[in-house]
Order: C-alpha cells, then sequence, then structure tokens
C-alpha cells in the first residue's frame, strides 16, 4: 500500500478553515489527534482571552484593585500561565512583578515593605510570578532566612492580606502543583534547549534532591496562610496547556464583569484540575 506524503505548504494555503485543515491531516495520515488538540487549545484560549480583555476593561473602569499570585515548585509553569493571562491586555493597566532577591538595604526593612509598593493601584491587575510567599518555602528550604524570621512572617501574612482585604484589594493566590517526574523532565527540556537554558539555576537543582523538604514547608504554608479572605487555589499542572486554560477560567468565574453572559465558551473551571486548599486534598506534589 502506498503511504502517503506529508503536508505541503500548498497544502496549508489551500485550507479555508480548521475543519478543512483537520479533514487534510486526516487525509495525509499526520499525527491528527495531537494536532486536533493543539488548534483546540488556541481557540479555547483566544475565546477566555477575550474575555480577560472584557474583565480588565470592566476593573478599569470601576477602579478595582486586583492581585494574582502564582507559586509553585521551580519549573510549574509560573511564567507561562502569566504570559497568557496578558498577552492581549492593556499594559496601562496590568503589570507583572517579578523581584530579584533583596538588596542589602531591602534586607534591612520590614520583609513585606518591597512588595507594598508593587500593590495594584485602582483599576490595575498585577501579577506575582513569585511574592512574598518566598519566605514561606524556597527561603527556609534553601536556607536564605532564619527560624525566626520565618516564624515571623507565618504569624504576619494573614494580617498583612487582612489589611489587604479590608481596603478593597482582591487577593488570587495559585499554587502550581507538578509532579516529581514532570519537574525533572522539565529541567532535562531547559537544559537542552539553547533558548531556555537561562531557567535554569542553582536553585532548581536542588528542588529534585529536597523534593520533600519542599512538600513539608508547603504544607504548612498552607496551613498558616489559607484563609477565607484569601484562600490557596491549587492547579494540578503536569499538563500545562489545560493549567493555562483553566486557571484563566478560575479568575473569570470570581467577577462579574460587563458582557460576561455573551461568552463564548465555559467560564467555570475543571474542579480535577482547579480545587480549593483543604487538609485532606490529595495532590500531586
Amino acid at each position: 500500500m502506498e503511504t502517503k506524503k506529508g503536508l505541503t505548504a500548498a497544502d496549508f494555503q489551500g485550507a479555508k478553515n480548521t475543519e478543512e485543515l483537520l479533514a487534510l491531516i486526516a487525509d495525509k495520515n499526520e499525527t491528527y489527534n495531537k494536532v486536533k488538540k493543539t488548534l483546540q487549545y488556541n481557540e479555547e484560549l483566544r475565546l477566555l482571552q477575550i474575555e480577560l480583555v472584557k474583565l480588565q476593561r470592566w476593573i478599569s473602569n470601576n477602579n478595582k484593585r486586583v492581585a494574582i499570585i502564582f507559586e509553585g515548585r521551580d519549573a510549574a509553569g509560573k511564567g507561562g500561565n502569566i504570559r497568557r493571562f496578558m498577552e492581549h491586555l492593556n499594559p496601562r493597566s496590568s503589570r507583572l512583578v517579578a523581584l530579584n532577591k533583596p538588596t542589602e538595604v531591602e534586607k534591612g526593612q520590614w520583609y513585606f515593605q518591597r512588595y507594598i509598593k508593587e500593590l495594584p493601584n485602582p483599576g490595575e491587575i498585577v501579577f506575582f510570578d513569585r511574592s512574598w510567599y518566598n519566605r514561606a518555602v524556597v527561603e527556609p528550604v534553601m536556607g536564605f532566612c532564619t527560624d525566626q524570621q520565618y516564624k515571623e512572617f507565618l504569624v504576619q501574612v494573614p494580617e498583612f492580606e487582612h489589611m489587604m482585604y479590608e481596603d478593597g484589594v482582591v487577593i488570587i493566590k495559585f499554587w502550581l502543583s507538578i509532579s516529581k517526574d514532570e519537574q525533572l523532565k522539565r529541567f532535562e527540556g531547559r537544559k537542552e534547549n539553547p533558548l531556555k537554558r537561562w531557567k535554569f539555576s542553582p536553585v532548581d537543582k536542588q528542588g529534585q534532591i529536597l523534593w520533600d523538604r519542599y512538600t513539608h514547608y508547603k504544607r504548612e504554608m498552607f496551613s498558616k496562610t489559607h484563609t477565607s479572605y484569601s484562600p490557596w487555589m491549587m492547579i494540578k499542572t503536569n499538563d500545562k496547556k489545560v493549567a493555562r486554560l483553566e486557571a484563566i477560567r478560575h479568575v473569570l468565574s470570581m467577577f462579574d464583569y460587563d458582557e460576561k453572559e455573551d461568552s463564548k465558551t465555559v467560564l467555570n473551571p475543571d474542579p480535577n484540575v482547579v480545587m480549593r486548599y483543604y487538609r485532606s486534598n490529595t495532590n500531586i506534589d
């Protein structure tokens, strides 16, 4: 039996829509399901990003303040999630915060001080790629803070977030949950890809070695800082694309913004992917 040739540039140019392209791929014996899944993901992401634009306009018009925190182990997908959130937002009323290690001056300040100036202004969404929660997990695991500093943080952070809540700041806290095997796979991918090697740091190398230590401090963080006014939402991220879509859905589901009823896609997150923290939760990391 003669094997059909692969797709050519002319094939792509001749396809008038997604349905024709999928039929062409199937006819050419290409990896149909994989391509179909990617096209469906791209379309779903586009529809959700349209809703994010609506949400941002509503936040801006109503002077709301929204802080979205992304935490998780290294390679869990924090940066990739944030990029999909921000891709089509107005940069004048959305902002990314990814702070470097504190300076000598900042080390002498109250721990939260350098984060306070980064909090959202009226009408603004701020995305934190890691946050003050560095002190809850990474710093004690790696020995970057003292035991006393760690204990003081756990006492102070609920009060700090309660003050934000009482002043009208909406706080959304995501923990991106990844398995140990998947983390190792992504680390190897970073080392092999010259465009991603910059992402692999000495701290990353310790992620696998100190896995159980990270788990201990993560559980302590949840136990001490999960509150009714600032809850932790856990997202399973072994499938990065699914995680991105469901994270966006969770944020959209929290607001009654204008024209929400006109959405052409589902806006409630999958409870098997996004879940509120409970002590009895079984999560993958």
